[in-house]
């Protein structure tokens, strides 16, 4: 059963940036789809972006062109990279993982999340 921990979230101003990292505990070519998701303060999770095992990547509208979604396979690691960070990108940023196994399940995993905070 695959682990992610999260790190890289803190404190930023407006305009800021910062680099989360996701590190996985088995090799991440094996993983269908990673994503990223966040929940803010009274709010469900939403999703943010996702990197597919073939290295196609999807982005909410709210963060395409100032989110990046990469990986580096060597390290079992992916990234979201934020720049231009907005107060409403205040929130807990959660990797997750799918695994689809040979009859067609999906096996979904979560870290433990990291927080982000945008804020003068």
């Amino acid at each position: 059963q695959v682990q992610l921990v999260e790190s890289g979230g803190g404190l930023v101003q407006p305009g800021g940036s910062l680099r989360l990292s996701c590190a996985a505990t088995t090799n991440i070519l094996s993983i269908n789809r990673m994503g990223w998701f966040r929940q803010a303060p009274g709010r469900q999770r939403e999703w943010v972006a996702t990197l597919r095992a073939g290295g196609d990547t999807y982005y909410d509208d709210s963060v395409k062109g100032r989110f990046t979604m990469s990986r580096d396979i060597g390290k079992n690691t992916v990234y979201l990279e934020m720049k231009s960070l907005k107060p409403e990108d205040t929130a807990i940023y959660f990797c997750n993982s799918e695994i689809i196994d040979e009859r067609g399940t999906s096996a979904y995993q979560w870290g433990q999340g990291t927080q982000v905070t945008v804020a003068s």
